[in-house]
């Protein structure tokens, strides 16, 4: 069956219109997207590996993915979450950070960031297969490290320096 994503303004208001995944999003429409970046009490970052398969596969990433039909941003979020790594989170347990917006020819999508700290340890995590091969607990700095050995996806490094400066700030461990 087709996953589907419902559309929404620039404003992050609902359209009542839907498309498919692989499908082009029409101009002046988004689909959504969320990043979850979970931070253990030890101020570890859950990051985890793509398949070989995927797209920037065999590459260390933050937890995300598209909001399905149906959901809201948050419940995509929580959901995203549980099925990449297996950690399960209350909706009232993630900090929205912010959001920014992509356009191109073919691919308009609304990205929504959110943290998420939580006791857990590199034996809680369930991997998703076909999705995630691996998984680690790191600190923001061997998260640049990997960034700047071509290990970690490039621009998921940016973001996340850009919307969680308390955890990739000055001092980061």
């Amino acid at each position: 069956m087709a996953e589907m994503f419902d559309l929404y303004d620039e404003d992050l208001r609902p359209l009542g219109e839907m498309c498919e995944r692989g499908d082009t999003v029409p101009r002046g429409k988004y689909h959504i997207v969320v990043t979850v970046l979970p931070v253990n009490f030890e101020s570890r970052i859950l990051i985890t590996k793509r398949a070989a398969e995927k797209p920037y596969g065999d590459l260390w990433e933050i937890t995300g993915g598209s909001v399905i039909a149906g959901e809201t941003p948050l419940q995509g979020a929580v959901r995203e979450l549980r099925e990449e790594t297996g950690l399960r989170a209350l909706p009232q347990a993630l900090d929205c950070r912010g959001h920014v917006i992509f356009k191109s020819s073919d691919h308009n999508h609304i990205n929504i960031f959110y943290l998420f700290r939580a006791d857990f340890h590199e034996e809680d995590i369930v991997l998703q297969p076909g999705e995630t091969t691996a998984a680690r607990l790191v600190y923001p700095s061997e998260i640049e490290q990997m960034a700047k050995q071509g290990e970690f996806i490039p621009f998921l490094y940016l973001r996340a320096k850009a919307f969680y400066p308390d955890i990739f700030g000055e001092n980061m461990p």
